[in-house]
């Protein structure tokens, strides 16, 4: 593990502006420089670079983040990848964190990938000689600039193939890539008689692969086994083939098989994915949202592929956000994408594509289906059926708000309606919107606990002056909390290296977030008066709590802390 303090100085030691205008041209524009978005198509520039914050923020699709974030979004680096990246631009040595390690170790990963390159290339040339599989394909409706652009190969059907290939078949490497399988001491090629499609990581480099039998027999797919390289659930086929197109088209297709993918790309649709023989997950639904605002799930129209599409839709509620448009596609019975974009070609497909029934419909019509809404019992199971599944929403509250009405209204079991948002109970809050000044299109609401994570995320040193902060419920009032938390643990930490801190943790989105919108202020805004106000406010709302829940009781009746707490709630407090 990379200790965080080398992180922050390589971070401290990067310019962000210099690294992100070796990938991108960027024009200065004020305090910040400016460009096309990277990560989608835009006519107008909306990517914004703050070489004082060390920061980048797209107002268009909200692609944001650090130096080692922009590596491994628009360049495909791992974060270890990119953190060694940094590292040797400006000239320090990623430690080892008092670990040695042999030096034949050290190039362990380098000799994998050195293995599954062999491997494919050994593939690829099988292929060219290989008659049946060249009929398969052929019969399949693929060309051979669509099997040269994926790589497509052959295994032969024999037991050790790769025995002629790797100089030494007994190499350990061999077992640990997955290529070959040591059983009660016999050792044999795990890919016999399939077409070979390579997986490729977002660099290009072969990690794994998918073997389709051409024959009769299972399974029809076989996949290299999880290995240090290669992470199923991680991993997308396609993506670095399709990665630009995804991006520039704002949309990528998720399907089922890899020859989906391929047949889609031959026939001019070429912003498609696949999953690795699971549905999609977490992590695959996270990394597909930051490429583009649009995921169509496409599967086949039969209850296997409604299954597969609830599976899909269960694992992505986590990732969605507010803005993003997840919807889901069935194709008509008995076709899947690869013979529906060969029978009416890619038109008629992209039209399917964008006739897909959005998340939230899917979600009440397989639930509505459960029920029996003309009764209140009905009513009643529908809004237990959907409470879990809105609140796995957790980064994106508006939809969540949408759905909550949705099913308010289909059940007539809602609570009274609101006339402002106090989903935290975080007191008045005050309005703003693109500029600091609530210029623009429209005015939205921002909680006190929020005006308070960017003043901090402005100032760290406002996290000293937090000695009282109450407890609270809610996401941003939690991500406050884990902050000034650790900023007392780790004075030292910059804005920049708290958002790496918290790296898959459900605080790095509201941190990295509050972070990009304080890069739209103007030099006149006063974020202290709103802290101060802020501040005012959720102490306000403690203040009252604390007293509804003292005043019922008598004063004998209260502990020496509760009678204190009770003092303290009910003195003003002044500004800090």
């Amino acid at each position: 593990m990379i200790p965080q303090d080398f992180i922050q100085q390589v971070l401290d030691r990067t310019d962000i502006v210099a690294l992100v205008e070796r990938y991108v041209p960027l024009k200065k524009a004020g305090a910040n420089y400016q460009a096309r978005c990277p990560f989608h198509n835009e006519k107008s520039p909306s990517f914004s670079v703050s070489p004082t914050k060390q920061f980048y923020h797209c107002f268009g699709c909200g692609a944001h983040g650090t130096a080692i974030t922009f590596l491994m979004e628009h360049a495909g680096y791992s974060f270890i990848d990119a953190i060694k990246e940094l590292a040797s631009q400006v000239g320090m040595q990623v430690p080892d964190d008092g670990k040695r390690v042999a030096p034949e170790e050290e190039s362990r990963r380098d000799k994998l990938y050195a293995c599954m390159d062999v491997a494919a290339r050994h593939y690829r040339q099988a292929l060219k000689t290989h008659e049946s599989a060249i009929a398969y394909l052929k019969q399949r409706g693929l060309t051979g600039e669509s099997a040269a652009r994926f790589a497509l190969g052959v295994a032969n059907d024999e037991w050790q193939p790769l025995a002629g290939v790797f100089a030494d078949y007994q190499d350990p490497l061999l077992v640990e890539t997955g290529l070959v399988i040591s059983n009660e001491g016999k050792r044999y090629d795990r890919f016999r008689d399939r077409v070979m499609f390579p997986i490729r990581n977002e660099r290009g480099q072969v990690i794994a692969f998918g073997g389709r039998i051409m024959n009769k027999g299972e399974p029809k797919y076989l996949n290299s086994p999880e290995t240090p390289l290669f992470h199923k659930g991680r991993e997308l086929y396609g993506l670095y083939e399709h990665r630009r197109a995804i991006q520039g088209e704002d949309r990528v297709l998720v399907v089922e098989g890899y020859m989906d993918v391929v047949m889609l790309d031959q026939h001019g649709v070429d912003n498609a994915v696949a999953t690795l023989g699971t549905a999609i997950t977490s992590d695959q639904a996270a990394r597909l949202l930051r490429l583009a605002n649009e995921v169509v799930f496409a599967f086949d129209g039969d209850n296997a592929g409604r299954k597969a599409a609830w599976r899909a839709l269960e694992n992505s509620l986590p990732q969605a956000r507010d803005g993003k448009l997840l919807s889901f596609l069935f194709l008509p019975d008995g076709e899947d994408p690869d013979s529906f974009v060969r029978a009416q070609g890619a038109d008629a497909f992209k039209k399917l594509c964008n006739q897909a029934m959005p998340l939230s419909d899917f979600l009440f019509s397989e639930l509505t289906a459960q029920t029996d809404l003309a009764s209140q019992e009905g009513k009643v199971r529908l809004a237990t059926l959907a409470q879990p599944y809105i609140a796995k929403l957790t980064q994106a509250p508006l939809l969540t708000r949408a759905l909550r009405q949705r099913l308010d209204l289909l059940t007539g079991l809602g609570p009274p309606r609101q006339t402002s948002d106090r989903s935290h109970g975080t007191g008045k809050p005050r309005q703003y919107s693109n500029s600091a000044q609530g210029q623009g299109r429209g005015t939205v609401q921002a909680s006190s606990w929020r005006i308070i994570l960017q003043a901090l995320l402005d100032d760290l040193t406002r996290a000293n002056r937090l000695t009282d902060l109450p407890e609270a419920q809610g996401q941003e009032a939690e991500a406050v909390q884990a902050l000034v938390s650790l900023l007392r643990e780790h004075p030292e930490m910059s804005a920049s290296d708290i958002v790496e801190h918290f790296s898959g943790r459900p605080e790095q989105a509201l941190l990295a977030s509050a972070r990009a919108e304080s890069m739209n202020w103007d030099d006149n805004y006063d974020i202290e008066a709103d802290f101060q106000g802020a501040l005012g406010a959720v102490m306000a709302v403690a203040s009252r709590a604390a007293v509804k829940e003292f005043s019922g009781r008598k004063p004998s009746e209260l502990s020496d802390l509760e009678k204190a707490n009770l003092l303290a709630s009910l003195k003003p407090r002044k500004p800090s």
